[in-house]
């Protein structure tokens, strides 16, 4: 490699323009979850697109190599297999800023923003620009402007019910969720622990209300004037997931 042939290829916009527009497409996306304090920010949404174009571009010159074979050999050449195997890599990276805290699973959208990303560098190494910048766009505008619905539109209220009782109380499932209904809370059947050490049923409950809040106190103390209830405890669960 000489000086002469490293200022060509900066020259060819081939190459040039797809790799320049996957790092700015990446650092745009990267940035708005960078903003959002996420685990992936700008450095690894910039750093996957580019790459994505980088190895695109790499599989369609590969393509383009010479060879010579012998008289009426046929060669079958799968360019699917290259987008495949990046997307197949960038799962494994999506998978890592994924995690659940008890019932509540965060990550998903940061995990989707690197999936996507990766996809456009792949559309821009295939020299597709018009389309992978209309999908950028189309990601910003899915990023941005969806995240203010909750504030126009809040999401219902969800809690954990957690309540232990007496074993050999007549009090079951059918009590519990009676008792949220009539809280206007809606459930669905609770998970049942039986502990033989301390004589306690366990039961463990997802609630939600179509109301703006729950009031977890009011609720809290009017289960505890049951006498068969031992334990209690309620914690608001979050819906965000990105």
């Amino acid at each position: 490699m000489t000086l002469d042939s490293l200022v060509f290829a900066l020259r060819d916009t081939d190459v040039m323009l797809p790799l320049l527009c996957s790092v700015v497409s990446g650092a745009l996306i990267g940035a708005e979850r960078e903003f959002l304090g996420k685990a992936a920010g700008l450095r690894t949404h910039t750093l996957v697109c580019f790459a994505s174009a980088l190895v695109t571009l790499l599989g369609l010159r590969m393509a383009e190599w010479t060879a010579i074979f012998p008289e009426g050999t046929q060669i079958v050449s799968d360019m699917a297999r290259m987008p495949h195997a990046i997307l197949t890599g960038i799962g494994f990276l999506g998978a890592g800023v994924i995690f659940r805290s008890r019932l509540t699973v965060q990550g998903l959208t940061t995990a989707a923003s690197l999936w996507l990303t990766a996809s456009l560098g792949i559309v821009y190494g295939a020299g597709l620009l018009e389309l992978a910048i209309i999908g950028t766009a189309i990601a910003l505008l899915v990023l941005i402007l969806l995240r203010i619905l909750p504030d126009i539109a809040p999401p219902q209220p969800v809690i954990r019910l957690e309540i232990a009782v007496n074993a050999d109380s007549s009090f079951d499932g059918a009590q519990l969720v009676a008792s949220l209904a009539a809280n206007r809370l809606r459930a669905g059947s609770p998970s049942i622990k039986q502990d033989r050490a301390s004589g306690l049923r366990r039961y463990t409950i997802l609630a939600f209300s179509h109301d703006v809040g729950i009031d977890c106190e009011a609720l809290a103390r009017e289960m505890q004037d049951n006498p068969v209830v031992q334990e209690l405890s309620i914690t608001p669960l979050s819906n965000e997931d990105s």
